[in-house]
């Protein structure tokens, strides 16, 4: 029970608990040490003189308790902050690398495409199909539709209208999920998926490339890469000219291969295989993997 106690230094009076009797400590009031008497006995006095010691001592107790709480709690906040900081770069590392993986998967797609065109037709798609006037007329990406489960689409596309004509260009803004790279900031309708165009690459113009054709071998030819600085309508038959690239990688400036993924471009090759080249490869080395009968060796850093 509750022991009613008075300073017999400066007077003050308080009620402590009965669990504090015979302990000693300091009056709030005067400060001066006084104990907490031991309750009396049945009919008996009580000395009241240091109860005030023993409230001041379970307040003070009590304050600490306080203190070492909020202190844990703001250690928490802390270490948790610092934690968040670490953690950060490696979530969006992790973001990255998923993100350049499905990228890398849309590739694999279009180079199967690739190849089932060459089984039905005999050759890689031309670069694009032209008018009677020679004028680009059809985009490579339209050819290989029916290879992409996107036969319905192609159905709708008139081959005997220009690809800028109404009725196609209605389509164009149905572009296929396999032409969207999702880190790309493009238009609905644009593709940084192109090839590049040149006597010696893959996709010499209005002509197919038949396999034995590449002498440098298909796992060391470059057929599809990306290029985020020049997006374009998935439909339009313009892709990248080899003679005006610098073949430069991870920049997105004009004349240079670049991606929105750190450090590199995904790329698929003529055998189908998908790689990243990394940044660090000389142009030189890359514009040897971009020809298909260069004849020089193409030694390139791949990524995973």
């Amino acid at each position: 029970m509750p022991i009613p106690l008075t300073c017999p230094h400066c007077g003050a009076q308080t009620m402590v608990a009965d669990e504090y009797a015979g302990r000693s400590g300091p009056c709030s009031r005067c400060g001066q040490t006084i104990t907490v008497p031991f309750p009396p006995k049945p009919g008996g006095s009580m000395d009241t003189g240091t109860a005030v010691a023993a409230g001041t001592a379970a307040a003070g107790i009590g304050v600490v308790v306080i203190i070492v709480i909020v202190g844990a709690l703001f250690a928490l906040l802390v270490c948790g902050g610092i934690l968040v900081a670490l953690l950060l770069p490696a979530v969006q590392a992790g973001r990255n690398a998923a993100e350049r993986v499905k990228c890398a998967n849309n590739l694999r797609q279009i180079g199967l495409a690739l190849h089932s065109y060459n089984d039905v037709h005999g050759t890689f798609p031309p670069a694009y199909i032209p008018d009677a006037s020679g004028k680009p007329m059809h985009s490579w990406r339209v050819l290989i539709l029916p290879f992409l489960e996107e036969k319905a689409l192609y159905d709708q596309y008139d081959m005997n209208q220009p690809w800028d004509s109404p009725r196609n260009l209605a389509l164009a803004q149905q572009m296929p999920k396999v032409f969207k790279c999702s880190t790309a900031d493009a238009a609905p309708d644009k593709t940084t998926y192109q090839v590049i165009v040149g006597q010696q690459t893959m996709f010499p113009g209005a002509k197919g490339v038949k396999f034995n054709e590449v002498k440098d071998g298909t796992a060391n030819t470059i057929a599809v890469v990306e290029s985020s600085d020049s997006p374009v309508t998935w439909t339009e038959p313009v892709d990248l000219s080899f003679d005006k690239l610098d073949f430069t990688i991870g920049s997105n400036s004009p004349g240079q291969l670049g991606s929105e993924h750190r450090g590199g471009i995904n790329a698929a090759f003529a055998d189908g295989s998908v790689r990243f080249l990394d940044a660090n490869n000389p142009p030189d080395q890359v514009r040897a993997a971009a020809t298909r009968n260069g004849n020089e060796p193409a030694n390139l850093n791949t990524g995973p």
